[in-house]
C-alpha cells in the first residue's frame, strides 16, 4: 500500500472580474510541475522551491505539484483533505497535504493513472513526450481552479491563483469558464515551451466549444494552454524585465507576440527577475572540496584542483571552463562546441554537465575524447556535483540564444566564477561586463569568441581576475526584491 492510500479522508467566454477584498495576509495558491524538494527538471524546480518560501512572511502561499512517482517516493505520508470528480476524459482524483520541514505547505494530485510513471515530469526515458501530457496538466489545472475557489480543502481557499509555464496555465481558463471569481497571475519562464495539442484535446480537456477560437485557446489549429493562460489570467509576469521586453518581438514571441503587446498595452504584463537560494554560500557550502570566502583564492583554487582530479583532467595552470545546462539548441550547446578546441589549444580546460538532445549528448562526448585530458563531460545532473563544478571554475559559459532569467549566472557569481553570457534576458540584467562576468553582443562563434579572448586575458592579469571575482561574489541575488513585487502584484490583482 503506497503511503497516500493509507493516509485519512478529511472531506471533500470571460467571466466577470470579481473583486475582492485581500487579508493583510494574503492567500496564495502557486501551482508548478515541478518543486526542487521532490523532482526537478530544470530552473522552475528551483523557483518553485525558493520563491514560495521567500514569500512564507508576508503570505499564507501553498504549492500544488502533480504526485508524481518520485514525488511519492521521496514525501512520506500525506494527509487526504479532498477529492476532484472526473470531469471529461479527467480521471477524478484525490487532493493531499504535506508540510515540509520547514513549514511550506504542499498539495499533491493524486492521481497514480496519469502520474505513477518512471520518467521526468514530461516525457519518458527516452525523452519523448507522455501522449497523455493534454490530460496530465489539465488535471493538474483544473485541481488548481477547484483548489483556489475553496472547493476541496474545506479549511483554505486562495485569494490569488499564481500558475507557472504552460503545465498550469489551463487554470485561469477553467476560473473563466466555471464563472469563478479567484484572479489569476501567469508566470512564463520560458515561452518556447507552449503546451500546443491537437484540436482533439478541446473535448478531453471539457473546454467549451467557444474557446476554440483567435481570441481563445485555438493557435494555428491547434490548443494552446500556453495561450489560455495569457488570455484568461488577470495578470502575466515573465522571470526578467528584459525578457518581458523581447517576448513582444516575433524573433522571442514564438508566434504569441501580438497577444503580449496587447497584454502590455493593458498593463498586464510585468517582469520580475528571478533570485537565487541563499545557500549559495561558498562560506558555508557543505558540497565543496574545500569552503572559502572572497580574498580566498588558495581555497577556490582547492576546489579547481579537485574538479580536475574528479574528472580525470590533467594538471595545469591554465583557466577551468565549466557548462551546467540542459544540452539544447537554445543554450548554444553548438556554439561551445565551435570554440573548444580553440578553448583547449589556448590552455583552457572544460568539464560540462547535462542532458539533452541526443546530437548535443553524443557531440559533447566525442569532443571529451578527442581531448581525453582537456575536457570532461557528463551526461546526467547532480546537485552537489553541479555545485563543485561552478565554485571550481574561473569561467562558466552561458551562450543562451535566447534566457528567460537564468540562475547558473548568479550561482556561479556568488561562487566567485566569471560567467560568459550572450546579452540577452536575464543574463543582460545580472552579468555586470568587465565586472562581474563578460556580455557578448549576439549568439555567434565570432561574438563568443571575443569574450573568451577577454576572459583569456583576464586570466593573465591575477590583480584584474581577483578584483572581479571580488565584485561578483559581493553581487546580492536574493528573494527578498522578487518577493516584494510578488506580494505588490497579488495585492493588485486581489482587489
Amino acid at each position: 500500500m503506497s503511503t497516500h492510500e493509507s493516509a485519512s479522508h478529511e472531506g471533500h467566454g470571460t467571466a466577470p472580474f470579481v473583486l475582492r477584498v485581500a487579508p493583510s495576509r494574503s492567500r496564495v495558491l502557486f501551482v508548478t510541475p515541478e518543486i526542487g524538494d521532490f523532482v526537478k527538471v530544470g530552473g522552475l524546480g528551483d523557483v518553485s522551491a525558493a520563491l514560495p518560501r521567500a514569500l512564507l512572511p508576508s503570505c499564507d502561499v501553498r504549492v500544488l505539484v502533480p504526485g508524481y512517482r518520485q514525488l511519492l517516493a521521496r514525501c512520506g505520508a500525506l494527509q487526504i483533505v479532498g477529492r476532484c470528480e472526473a470531469f471529461a476524459a479527467l480521471p477524478a482524483c484525490d487532493i493531499g497535504k504535506l508540510e515540509t520541514p520547514d513549514g511550506l505547505t504542499v498539495y499533491v494530485v493524486l492521481c497514480p493513472q496519469l502520474y505513477d510513471r518512471d520518467g521526468t515530469p514530461y516525457g519518458d526515458a527516452e525523452k519523448r513526450d507522455w501522449h497523455d501530457n493534454d490530460l496530465r496538466f489539465a488535471r493538474l489545472s483544473l485541481a488548481a481552479a477547484e483548489l483556489a475557489s475553496g472547493q476541496i480543502d474545506r479549511d483554505w481557499a486562495a485569494d490569488v491563483l499564481h500558475v507557472n509555464d504552460w503545465p498550469a496555465a489551463l487554470a485561469p481558463a477553467y476560473v473563466a469558464w466555471r464563472g469563478q471569481g479567484t484572479p489569476s497571475i501567469l508566470t512564463i519562464h520560458n515561452l518556447a515551451y507552449q503546451g500546443n495539442f491537437s484540436r482533439d484535446s478541446l473535448g478531453r480537456i471539457g473546454a467549451p466549444d467557444s474557446a476554440y477560437q483567435i481570441d481563445g485557446i485555438e493557435f494555428y489549429n491547434q490548443v494552446s494552454f500556453m495561450k489560455a493562460g495569457i488570455v484568461y489570467a488577470n495578470q502575466i509576469t515573465t522571470v526578467s524585465e528584459t525578457y518581458a521586453r523581447e517576448i513582444l518581438e516575433p524573433a522571442a514571441g514564438h508566434g504569441l507576440d501580438g497577444l503580449l503587446r496587447k497584454r502590455a498595452k493593458e498593463t498586464r504584463l510585468t517582469g520580475i527577475l528571478n533570485g537565487i537560494d541563499e545557500n549559495w554560500d561558498p562560506r558555508t557550502c557543505t558540497h565543496l572540496a574545500k569552503q572559502f570566502e572572497p580574498g580566498d583564492w588558495k581555497g577556490k583554487h582547492a576546489n579547481t584542483e579537485s574538479i580536475r582530479r574528479d574528472f580525470g583532467l590533467a594538471a595545469s595552470r591554465g583557466p577551468l571552463f565549466s557548462l551546467v545546462a540542459r544540452l539544447v539548441h537554445q543554450k548554444g550547446i553548438d556554439l561551445v562546441l565551435s570554440v573548444a578546441d580553440s578553448i583547449v589549444s589556448a590552455g583552457g580546460q572544460i568539464v560540462i554537465m547535462g542532458t539533452g538532445e541526443r546530437q548535443f549528448e553524443v557531440a559533447t562526448q566525442t569532443l571529451a575524447h578527442r581531448h581525453k585530458k582537456s575536457v570532461a563531460v557528463k551526461i546526467g545532473f547532480d546537485e552537489a556535483e553541479s555545485r563543485r563544478i561552478l565554485a571550481g571554475s574561473d569561467f562558466m559559459l552561458m551562450p543562451s540564444r535566447f534566457e528567460p532569467c537564468g540562475l547558473s549566472q548568479m550561482c556561479a557569481q556568488r561562487v566567485g566564477t566569471l560567467p560568459i553570457g550572450h546579452k540577452t534576458g536575464g543574463l543582460a540584467e545580472t552579468i555586470d561586463d568587465g565586472q562581474t562576468g563578460f556580455l557578448f553582443a549576439e549568439p555567434s562563434i565570432g561574438s563568443l569568441f571575443g569574450a573568451l579572448c577577454r576572459a583569456f586575458s583576464t586570466y593573465s592579469s591575477k590583480r584584474r581576475l581577483y578584483q572581479m571575482r571580488t565584485r561578483a561574489m559581493a553581487r546580492n541575488f536574493g528573494w527578498e526584491h522578487s518577493a516584494v513585487s510578488y506580494r505588490q502584484l497579488y495585492g493588485n490583482v486581489a482587489g
